[in-house]
């Protein structure tokens, strides 16, 4: 599985369709083997075989990425609005929102004036007391929540600028207003700083984060007021 798994990663990551004996050759397989993988996931619509011969992506990529969609109850519109946030902002738009009990990223659009951070990506926890989207969802929860949130979850030191004690991360989310921008400069990355707001839907555990990111140690006005657009616009469709 692992080595499979590792195919379509290579194949997805390529700016041109590949050869089998590519695909074996980056992923450090024999090549019989990758015959047999790239033919298994061929049949299983994972990868397509052009007319030259050559595999991109089959459908079945695209399949389970709007089951993952589904399975945060996402609506689709929802990815449009970040990828115009992104669009507007040439920044990476992040959306995360609590899912049994944890709080994930759920959907992203990259831009080219934000820098990759492999630990934010669809599906994984983040660490919710030094990143927006952590301190906007622990923003809208009751103390009591909060406190044994980050009990469990444990508050690790990422740079110079992380706040790793309780009493001054809660004074610090005990001071944010419902509805302005969140900020952060430097706590989960050196020279990346983020910007984000709440989409409130019913109870805490029930709304969203709308995030921006750039590689600086302010954020830009305009990526401020972008992003709070977004949250205007993502509220009717969450």
């Amino acid at each position: 599985m692992s080595r499979a798994f590792r195919i379509l990663e290579e194949v997805g990551a390529s700016n041109a369709p590949l050869t089998v004996k590519a695909v074996a050759r980056r992923c450090g397989l024999n090549l019989s083997t990758a015959y047999h993988l790239v033919r298994t996931l061929t049949y299983e619509g994972y990868l397509v075989r052009d007319r030259e011969g050559l595999y991109v992506l089959g459908s079945s990529v695209a399949r389970r990425f709007h089951d993952l969609q589904a399975s945060f109850d996402q609506p689709p519109e929802v990815h449009e609005v970040l990828r115009h946030l992104s669009a507007m902002t040439r920044r990476t738009a992040y959306l995360g929102r609590f899912v049994s009990g944890r709080i994930l990223i759920t959907d992203l659009v990259e831009g080219p004036e934000s820098p990759h951070l492999e630990d934010l990506e669809v599906g994984l926890n983040v660490a919710a007391h030094a990143t927006v989207i952590g301190k906007v969802l622990l923003a809208a929860l009751p103390r009591a929540r909060r406190t044994a949130y980050l009990a469990e979850q444990g508050m690790r030191r990422f740079t110079t600028r992380t706040v790793v004690d309780t009493d001054s991360l809660e004074a610090e989310l005990t001071g944010l207003r419902a509805g302005d921008p969140v900020l952060e400069h430097g706590q989960f990355r050196v020279g990346v700083s983020c910007v984000g707001t709440l989409v409130r839907r019913g109870t805490a555990e029930d709304s969203w984060a709308v995030v921006a990111s750039t590689r600086a140690d302010e954020v830009p006005a305009q990526v401020v007021w972008h992003t709070l657009r977004a949250a205007e616009d993502l509220a009717p469709a969450l």
